[in-house]
């Protein structure tokens, strides 16, 4: 479920952060044109203005690659100095190959291994520990994590419900021993709850639905929510996991330089920061312009943190996250760069 940093494995950083979103917008003036919605009543519920969309033809790969190539060029490497590449997606270009081979290709990585992660709103924090462990133990020293999803994909944008959370984007960071080993991650938890899995999936497409046109009729290959549930989760959950993480190391929310949490919901992320007692400066919060990206929100607003001058060498980050699963988790860390 989790793991400190021992005495015995190297301290892990991340030593460069690259970002994508396509440039097509979907406002919510735009989403009153298409279901009966309005952009006061999104705003209120959920802090989302607007999201960016990808064009027909343009697929997560393609967002990964962007935001790869970014933090490639941001930590002055080429893609064949990579040692792994490791994607979070719930929308990969296809079910195999997986969207890390597609990724690799494409970024022309050569002798580089990889695979994707599937944790929904969680992959990008659940994939970061996983490259994580690669390189604490020496096997690796430079892993690629890219959170990406073309979510527009996979959203009927005739229920309103979905479709006015979700756009498309992707985000990447590069994972290397930390020199300094008061920099670096510290320490994360996570957790996953089979029981709401029937609370935010896509029935669809797997080896239980295998697609037809029955499936297809039923709308079977777009995103399914209870959002209630969701919401309920939600709330509970990254408040706990954020609790226990920081008390097991010592620190109280107030402690925290910079919280970067999942960009789900406004009124979520204010929760959990009001029930840590929370500088309300320290919080990120970008869901107003790109929406629910799912993997690739934390990275996302990594990014806005940095442009706002908020995400300095040395402070004190907390990374939380819920998804569809349930899959939720938190990480620590001292920003390196």
């Amino acid at each position: 479920m989790s793991q400190s940093v021992r005495p015995n494995v190297t301290r892990v950083k991340i030593s460069a952060l690259g970002t994508y979103v396509p440039p097509r917008l979907l406002t919510n003036a735009d989403l009153e044109k298409m279901v009966d919605t309005t952009d006061q009543w999104i705003a209120e519920r959920t802090g989302i203005r607007e999201r960016h969309v990808v064009d027909k033809g343009t697929a997560t790969s393609d967002l990964g690659v962007g935001a790869a190539k970014q933090a490639l060029a941001q930590r002055g490497i080429a893609a064949s100095d990579l040692d792994a590449i490791i994607v979070g997606t719930v929308t990969p270009d296809m079910l195999f190959p997986s969207t890390a081979c597609l990724v690799q290709h494409k970024l022309g990585a050569s002798g580089v291994w990889g695979f994707d992660v599937s944790a929904a709103c969680s992959a990008f924090l659940y994939a970061l520990q996983t490259g994580a462990q690669f390189v604490a133990t020496g096997a690796h020293q430079k892993v690629l994590v890219v959170g990406a999803d073309t979510m527009s994909s996979i959203i009927d944008y005739t229920d309103r419900a979905t479709c006015i959370i979700f756009g498309d984007g992707a985000g990447a960071v590069i994972l290397e021993p930390a020199e300094d080993e008061s920099l670096g991650l510290i320490d994360f938890l996570h957790e996953v709850d089979g029981s709401g899995g029937c609370s935010l999936y896509m029935p669809g497409g797997g080896s239980l639905n295998p697609s037809t046109h029955e499936t297809v009729d039923q709308k079977m290959h777009y995103v399914h929510q209870d959002g209630g549930a969701v919401f309920k989760y939600a709330v509970r959950k990254m408040a706990e996991l954020c609790e226990k993480i920081l008390d097991r190391n010592g620190f109280k929310g107030s402690d925290v330089d910079v919280f970067i949490p999942h960009q789900a919901n406004k009124r979520i992320i204010m929760a959990t920061a009001e029930r840590l007692t929370m500088n309300p400066e320290s919080v990120i919060i970008n869901i107003d312009r790109f929406g629910n990206t799912t993997a690739a929100t934390i990275p996302l607003a990594m990014q806005t943190a940095r442009e706002e001058g908020k995400l300095k060498k040395g402070d004190l980050v907390l990374l939380a996250s819920v998804g569809a699963g349930f899959t939720a988790g938190a990480t620590l860390l001292r920003w390196a760069f």
